[in-house]
């Protein structure tokens, strides 16, 4: 069985699933799902899941994600 390797805000995951939703990739990571969401960066563009929590992303090698907060950010 093949393993993926990808990676969420700069740390380096891996999973031997061929598909997962941004909530699982999200708790494989140990990051809360209710304060967080998912974004995949593809070359130059990003792909947000905020609003499509349980879509199948379909795994390939080197995916790239983070995981922006939910929060609003304090200017100051």
């Amino acid at each position: 069985m093949p393993t993926f390797h990808y990676i969420i805000d700069d740390e380096p995951q891996e999973t031997t699933a061929h598909e997962l939703t941004p909530t699982q990739i999200l708790k494989n990571a140990g990051i809360e799902t209710e304060s967080h969401y998912l974004v995949q960066i593809e070359g130059g563009h990003e792909v947000s899941y905020e609003t499509e929590p349980n879509k199948v992303i379909h795994m390939h090698e080197k995916m790239k994600f983070i995981a922006p907060s939910r929060k609003p950010t304090p200017v100051s």
